[in-house]
């Protein structure tokens, strides 16, 4: 072989190794962001009501989302006969479920809280088979069975038994989950050819308005009382989690496939656990780390359905 071929070979695999590793990095960078997202809301909603606190995320990020917009030439208006999607979209996805999960931090931990959350791919998958007619495989349901089995034996194992405020917030971050969920899958029937962009950045901002307007009316916050901590915590949510972690999620997905990025909700719950308990100062129990594997794994079942696979035509 040429010594120019075998330096061409030697530099097509060189920037293939970079590339490889600058994907792996990022996917890294979306894992942590998200993982970290529920202790910046814990700590957010230590000094700030959780109506006010979700409003505040959403004004920081929004202009950033205005300048992305600008840079990037797209509108920030829905198409005019999707302006019911466009409220759907900004109070089912941005609005309602941020409230509950900042209600939600209040009373729930926020490692309980990401593993929590890390129901929704499940219930986008019984979403999509009630709605898109898509079909769910029998170890899909195994992989439901499996996991939700042990997000019980976690509750159980974590002491809550449960007084009326943690039972409150476990079911605000459920419900959190499940309104994402549905909205991811109406967004794949009525989303086609609205950019990411537009599907953000209008009703972040309006869903942070109305947050935070409600917030002043209804919780009066005394922003007098507001920690620094917290301050700091807002605008990581607003500047990194909101808009980094977007940003970095959706060029990820033109570059890795639908599967392999959704394994994103496997990862970050993890990383929410580690760190929201040394931030809590609580070690993580046996049963605690027994039972958060075997979630996980059920949930990652529900991602590789066997049947599809072993069906599937060469």
């Amino acid at each position: 072989m040429p010594m120019s071929a075998v330096i061409e070979n030697t530099g097509k695999s060189q920037k293939h190794w970079l590339a490889g590793f600058i994907t792996s990095l990022l996917f890294l960078v979306v894992c942590l962001s998200w993982g970290t997202t529920w202790l910046g809301i814990k700590i957010a909603v230590e000094s700030v009501p959780p109506l006010t606190s979700s409003g505040l995320r959403f004004l920081i990020a929004f202009p950033l989302f205005i300048c992305f917009a600008l840079i990037r030439g797209d509108s920030i208006l829905f198409p005019r006969e999707r302006l019911g999607f466009f409220a759907f979209v900004t109070l089912s996805y941005f609005g309602i479920p941020y409230y509950l999960l900042n209600y939600g931090e209040m009373h729930v931990s926020s490692g309980l809280t990401a593993l929590l959350f890390s129901c929704m791919p499940v219930f986008i998958l019984i979403f999509s088979s009630l709605f898109l007619r898509e079909r769910i495989y029998l170890s899909q349901v195994v992989g439901i069975a499996i996991g939700f089995g042990s997000l019980f034996m976690i509750l159980r194992s974590q002491g809550l038994r449960l007084d009326h405020a943690e039972f409150l917030g476990v079911l605000a971050i459920l419900a959190a989950a499940v309104m994402h969920a549905l909205c991811y899958v109406i967004t794949k029937q009525k989303g086609e050819g609205i950019s990411v962009i537009t599907y953000n950045t209008l009703p972040i901002g309006i869903a942070g308005a109305m947050l935070f307007l409600a917030g002043l009316v209804v919780e009066q916050p005394d922003f007098a009382q507001v920690t620094t901590r917290s301050w700091l915590a807002l605008t990581y949510l607003g500047l990194c989690a909101s808009v980094g972690g977007f940003i970095v999620y959706f060029f990820l997905l033109k570059r890795l496939s639908p599967v392999i990025l959704s394994f994103v909700f496997i990862i970050f719950p993890v990383f929410a656990v580690v760190i929201g308990s040394w931030y809590e100062g609580q070690a993580i129990s046996r049963d605690l780390a027994l039972y958060s594997a075997i979630l996980l794994a059920g949930f990652a079942i529900t991602k590789l359905p066997v049947e599809k696979f072993l069906t599937r035509k060469p």
